[in-house]
């Protein structure tokens, strides 16, 4: 039996179109997960009597199960199949939403975030090769845009419909994850139904839980500066997700839970559409605006803080969307571009480890300073660190651009 015929849909199975939204459709409810508590912290906090240096560490922890995909399990859905990887990224997803619904301290928060981290992190990879390979033509640029795009929706309309049920519904701690674990199953019955793609799926044994990462020495210089971008790209989006709540109901007065997932929503929406609508752009300039946008971003956030604005942190908000969105999507094209073909998955891996430090490291250092010093301070810290990097990466951007 030929490869070709064994990847022939069986009559009961999604195809063409179908396919694709089912795909999609899991993309967006993974990432969902990972933003169902943004506005969750403040009454996690509330319930458990946790720091804001612990409410931190709860969202951070997250990138634990990124870099365990990410590592370990990268190659997965190449080996078993597209279908099966994703069924247990689903699976995954299903565990930690549970572990959310009847959590009762700190360890099962962070035990539920890990696997949120880990469904992610095999989930989008399996996603992003599936809806590649479920193009008919030949463009293929298409399955990143749809990957992207379906990302940063998946992550503000977790937001957003959490922030409704919090501010609007009872049980928002339980309530939350019950609707959750209907989208999860809903998601998990189409996928069940999609077309595989891989020829000759492998058995879970030939899976090679070796880690391999590098940078080759000869493409290191212009590898900072997408790196730094993506970092940085994501430090925003880490910054929004896990802090700025609290920023709304301290600084700026505002405890709706609503307006806090309204304001997460905002920002992915303008990222997703800044992803569609740029598509064409090349890749550097691509990457160099967002570096170029990075720096007023900051200091739209540090000024709503200051003046206690809500309509600058709206501006802010729309600004950082579209840096966020041309940050990541510019880094991660200029990075498939200066890679060695027979590498590429090596170096694309290490500019995803530079995205995953970037949504965690400094996350957590705002909160220690805003602990310490308050969130105004911290929030100054945040700024000049994206503000240095920025310029940095535009440095070596624009001198290996000549």
């Amino acid at each position: 039996m030929t490869d070709d015929t064994q990847t022939i849909p069986r009559d009961d199975e999604l195809t063409g179109g179908a396919a694709m939204t089912a795909v999609a459709a899991m993309i967006a409810v993974l990432f969902a997960g990972s933003t169902v508590l943004t506005p969750l912290y403040v009454i996690y906090r509330q319930v458990f009597g946790l720091s804001q240096i612990t409410a931190t560490l709860i969202y951070a922890v997250y990138v634990v199960g990124n870099l365990g995909a990410l590592l370990v399990f990268g190659r997965l859905s190449d080996v078993i199949g597209r279908r099966p990887a994703a069924m247990a990224a689903m699976a995954v997803a299903v565990v930690s939403a549970l572990s959310f619904l009847f959590a009762e301290n700190l360890a099962w928060l962070d035990f539920a975030r890990i696997l949120a981290g880990l469904g992610v992190g095999v989930g989008a990879g399996t996603g992003t090769a599936w809806l590649a390979e479920l193009i008919e033509d030949e463009d293929k640029s298409r399955a990143a845009v749809i990957a992207t795009s379906t990302n940063f929706i998946g992550l503000g309309s977790g937001a957003l419909m959490s922030g409704l049920l919090a501010e609007y519904a009872p049980w928002p701690l339980r309530l939350t994850f019950a609707v959750y674990l209907i989208l999860l199953v809903v998601v998990t019955l189409l996928i069940w139904r999609t077309r595989e793609t891989v020829a000759r799926p492998g058995r879970l044994s030939d899976v090679t839980m070796r880690p391999r990462l590098s940078v080759p020495v000869s493409i290191r210089a212009r590898f900072v500066a997408p790196a730094v971008t993506g970092f940085g790209a994501m430090a925003l989006v880490g910054f929004y997700a896990a802090l700025a709540p609290s920023v709304l109901a301290q600084q700026l007065h505002v405890t709706n839970h609503a307006e806090a997932g309204g304001l997460f929503f905002e920002l992915s929406i303008v990222a997703a559409a800044t992803i569609l609508a740029t598509a064409r752009l090349s890749s550097r300039f691509t990457m160099l605006s967002a570096l170029t946008l990075m720096i007023p971003t900051v200091v739209l956030i540090v000024a709503a803080q200051v003046f206690a604005s809500m309509a600058t942190m709206i501006a802010a908000t729309a600004l950082c969307g579209v840096a966020a969105a041309l940050g990541y999507r510019g880094g991660l094209q200029v990075v498939n571009q200066i890679a060695p073909a027979d590498r590429r998955a090596e170096v694309v891996s290490a500019f995803f480890i530079c995205c995953f430090c970037g949504n965690a490291l400094p996350v957590i250092g705002i909160g220690v300073l805003s602990d310490r010093a308050g969130a105004t301070a911290a929030s100054l810290a945040f700024a000049g660190m994206i503000t240095v990097f920025s310029l940095v990466a535009l440095w070596f951007g624009s001198r290996n651009a000549r």
